[in-house]
């Protein structure tokens, strides 16, 4: 039987990722990888022709049980750093019945129940809107979806399965007409900083910047399979 949040004193509800299972779980990746290295090296070397070859023959040249120890002890090490990195960006969310606080990466911001229409998941995000329709917040979100859920109903918020407005976006293309006057340069802007999105992380904060500046002219953003596809919500959509 699932088991709705109870509030905590003061009427409030709190969800956070344990940070003990996160540093854990990336300690547990770290050791297991630093395991297989030497083994991965030797398979490397067994092959007529391998990239890296010179690394890996430094590293077989190693003796054991250094080799072994030495490769976990780096991946523990690596697991750790990995570990305190995602509890530092990890979202937790406190629910009250006037209001609900998102805390990510130290900084908090706190919404009025007159500001939020709905919550709802967009693949691995939460998002906020507001009653004009426009985001208000969207966040990476680590936490039990359902027990979200349970917790923001429970307050008298509501929590819809998917975005009330999808079938109104539609896929951007460059040049796509009836967008506000400069939309579509930040959208080929955003395209663009999303191609480097995985490997940079300047490249996801400009995303994130390019989506906040698309807001501010009444353009929503949503991604799917690499495409961006929009929906325009207020302004001056000539053009």
């Amino acid at each position: 039987m699932r088991k709705t949040p109870r509030p905590r004193a003061g009427g409030a509800t709190e969800l956070a990722e344990s940070a003990r299972a996160l540093v854990l779980f990336c300690v547990a990746c770290g050791a297991v990888a630093g395991a297989l290295l030497p083994v991965l090296a030797r398979l490397l070397l067994a092959l007529p022709w391998a990239p890296l070859e010179g690394p890996a023959e430094l590293l077989t040249s190693v003796p054991e049980p250094v080799l072994t120890l030495g490769t976990i002890t780096v991946g523990v090490l690596g697991g750790l750093l990995l570990g305190f990195t995602a509890v530092h960006e990890s979202l937790s969310v406190r629910v009250a019945d006037t209001h609900v606080t998102l805390t990510v990466r130290d900084s908090a911001q706190e919404f009025g129940r007159e500001e939020i229409s709905v919550f709802f998941r967009d693949g691995k995000q939460l998002v906020l809107l507001g009653p004009d329709g426009l985001e208000l917040a969207r966040e990476h979100c680590g936490l039990n979806w359902q027990r979200l859920a349970d917790a923001l109903t429970a307050h008298g918020h509501t929590w819809a399965e998917q975005d009330p407005h999808r079938a109104e976006f539609r896929r951007w293309v460059p040049g796509t007409p009836g967008l506000p006057p400069g939309a579509n340069a930040l959208l080929r802007a955003r395209a663009q900083a999303r191609k480097g999105e995985d490997h940079a992380e300047d490249h996801a904060e400009e995303a994130r910047e390019l989506r906040g500046e698309l807001l501010r002219l009444g353009v929503v953003v949503r991604d799917e399979d690499g495409r961006q596809y929009v929906r325009v919500v207020a302004g001056d959509v000539s053009g």
